[in-house]
């Protein structure tokens, strides 16, 4: 029998997607730390060497497979909707905390092993290839088009959003529902860059 386990040949992007899957897969449940090519090939059915063509090592993969899998925020074109886009961008963090990338990312960030090297990657090859996420985005967006001042657009406005949903989620285990996401929404994001709920 094959390493693949005589499963059918995948190629191009189905096999793409296949490996970046089971590698985030596998980091959300294995850990960072524990991920090997050997464990991403067999959750992909695929061959080792199909990995090794691409990547040196396991990390080098998974820092690829998140960029992949990062949701892409979509504000309003004419930047007419601020509540309504910063509430989709929570929205979307939240749903993508809750999935195997997101859950990978976390792990990634709460290994008290962590390397600074991969750390660092993550968001030079993940975050900050879009100029940051969720929030960030739309914020920028709405900076860009005249809408909001860009000077308020500090370090901690535009954390705020993320801030407080990863505390929310920590504190209860739970997602965040639309009323708590609604409330950061108009009583800290908002208030912070000037624009009244």
């Amino acid at each position: 029998m094959s390493e693949t386990g005589g499963r059918t040949r995948r190629r191009g992007k189905d096999l793409l997607d296949a490996i970046y899957a089971a590698a985030v897969e596998e980091a959300a449940a294995a850990g960072p730390g524990r991920l090997t090519m050997d464990a991403i090939a067999k959750r992909a059915a695929t061959a080792r060497t199909t990995l090794y063509r691409r990547w040196s090592d396991p990390l080098d993969l998974l820092l690829d497979a998140l960029a992949a899998l990062h949701p892409v925020e979509q504000p309003a074109p004419g930047a007419d909707d601020l509540r309504g886009d910063l509430l989709a961008s929570l929205r979307l963090m939240v749903d993508w905390g809750f999935s195997p990338a997101g859950r990978a990312v976390m792990a990634l960030l709460a290994d008290p092993a962590r390397d600074r090297a991969v750390v660092e990657a993550l968001f030079t090859r993940v975050f900050d290839q879009r100029g940051g996420t969720f929030t960030q985005t739309v914020l920028r967006h709405y900076a860009e088009r005249g809408r909001i001042d860009p000077a308020r657009l500090t370090p901690v406005t535009l954390d705020i959003g993320e801030a407080l949903v990863t505390k929310r989620i920590m504190d209860t285990g739970a997602a965040p529902d639309d009323d708590y996401l609604q409330d950061i929404v108009d009583q800290a994001i908002l208030p912070a860059v000037g624009v009244a709920p």
